[in-house]
């Protein structure tokens, strides 16, 4: 039989832990990562690409002084920075709702009899406990804000450097498709007048020369596209820098960006830790975590301390009594405790609960959506490689080819229209291979943008309180 003393101490201990009540641990969760990826990439060790500065294998100087303009201005940045600090400003007194707190205050009271008026000033203070899980749930609930206002932060700066590495790459290459669909329209030019000339002498048929003239036709038209192309990209561009037009050394002609070959050195496990969007769905889980701890905890008593002292003057008295000013003080718990509305408590933690559990589903589902990403990047670069690989195999034998039909030319063993359909064809493979090194380079930007790849933000853009990975949290699910 158990003593009276220990079934004091259990009693105690039991009231205690009621009091006390610690909210529910945040939901551990389990998404697997590949061990490998699907697609194998060819490296070079010479040339590694890192998250924070992937880019910079296009080794293209304009490229890397547009991407610094643009994180340093892009006003989409600044926006979720600016939302970031106003989180962190907050973040950083969320509990200080449960500290005791001490206010002064000033009234002017009147007798319900009319007679007397008086002039009353006190100060109170109430310190609430946060008791059954309050302090922990708004602890979590700020955490979770704040670090999804920094996920969010992170989030604007992976778009924006593969915003602009994308519309950079587009239009260096719509300039050089506009220089070779330039040259294939000249060559169609010199070809319907070579055609007329032999038409008159009735060496070749009317029908040739209108065939070649609509070839010429259509080579004007195709040369809208990239046009149009350069256009939208450097709009595109002005506004991810923060301003309202163009430089104007965009839009001279340049070399289109060249990746060449480059070397992975992220591995598989690193995206929970690197991709912003699954960091935004922890947060998530983080914050609905507190709000249910929030709500499970308006189930139980709100307790708390508090004191006041007022002291009252009189201004006006009627009565035949003299009133002299005089003070009181008062100190005792305080105390609230739901009676009449469990239903609604109830069903507003059990709607809280369902919705952890979606945020939580939602983590699982951005990692497999990221896990997607990077494959389907993978395997599109793997192929875009090969693209390039083999379209500069069919440009350089059609050099080759171009080269023994101008010989023949000299030799005049070739008529000079043979030289421009020999010439037009290696335009057009050039053309090809242009947009293969393109469409390789993009595959490599979107393979990057998956992974999460920015730099960082800086220390003036956290705040000076930043001292720590901005994606990492004191509970995130893993």
């Amino acid at each position: 039989m158990l003593s009276r003393a220990t079934l004091g101490r259990f009693f105690c201990g039991g009231l205690l832990g009621a009091l006390v009540g610690c909210a529910a641990p945040v939901p551990k969760v389990a998404t697997p990562m590949p061990a490998q990826w699907q697609h194998a990439i060819d490296a070079d060790p010479a040339k590694p690409s890192d998250l924070q500065g992937w880019w910079h294998a296009f080794n293209d100087p304009q490229l890397d002084a547009l991407v610094d303009r643009a994180l340093a201005n892009n006003l989409d940045v600044a926006q979720a920075v600016e939302r970031m600090l106003a989180t962190r400003a907050i973040h950083g007194r969320a509990n200080y709702k449960y500290l005791p707190t001490l206010t002064a205050r000033t009234d002017d009271a009147i007798d319900p009899d009319a007679h007397a008026s008086y002039f009353v000033a006190g100060f109170d203070a109430n310190w609430e406990f946060g008791l059954f899980g309050r302090r922990e749930g708004t602890r979590r609930e700020a955490q979770g804000a704040l670090d999804a206002s920094m996920a969010d932060l992170r989030i604007a700066r992976v778009s924006l450097v593969a915003e602009v590495v994308r519309d950079w790459i587009e239009l260096r290459t719509a300039q050089q498709q506009e220089r070779l669909l330039t040259q294939i329209s000249q060559a169609r030019q010199h070809n319907v007048q070579l055609l007329r000339v032999r038409a008159r002498l009735q060496l070749v048929a009317p029908a040739e020369v209108d065939q070649a003239q609509a070839a010429y036709a259509q080579a004007e038209a195709a040369l809208a596209e990239p046009r149009d192309e350069i256009t939208a990209s450097s709009q595109k561009l002005a506004v991810l820098i923060g301003q309202n037009q163009p430089d104007p050394s965009w839009l001279q002609s340049g070399p289109q960006p060249d990746l060449g070959t480059f070397q992975l050195v992220a591995a598989p496990v690193d995206l929970l830790r690197t991709r912003p969007e699954i960091a935004r769905a922890q947060a998530d889980v983080l914050s609905n975590a507190g709000e249910l701890a929030l709500t499970h905890a308006d189930m139980f008593p709100s307790i708390g301390l508090g004191t006041s002292l007022v002291w009252a003057a009189t201004i006006n008295d009627t009565s035949p009594r003299s009133k002299t000013p005089g003070g009181i003080f008062s100190l005792g718990p305080l105390l609230n405790i739901p009676l009449f509305d469990w239903g609604i408590r109830i069903a507003a933690t059990h709607a809280r609960s369902h919705q952890l559990q979606a945020s939580v589903q939602a983590y699982q589902q951005s990692v497999l959506q990221g896990i997607a990403e990077v494959q389907t990047a993978l395997g599109s670069l793997q192929q875009q490689q090969q693209r390039e690989a083999q379209n500069t195999i069919a440009w350089q034998a059609l050099q080759r080819a171009d080269q023994a039909v101008q010989s023949r030319v000299q030799l005049k063993l070739s008529s000079p229209l043979d030289r421009i359909e020999s010439q037009i064809a290696v335009d057009h493979a050039n053309a090809e291979l242009v947009d293969a090194r393109a469409q390789h380079s993009l595959a490599y930007v979107a393979l990057f943008k998956a992974l999460g790849g920015a730099p960082l933000p800086t220390a003036a853009e956290l705040g000076s309180a930043a001292t720590k990975d901005p994606t990492a949290s004191d509970e995130t699910p893993r």
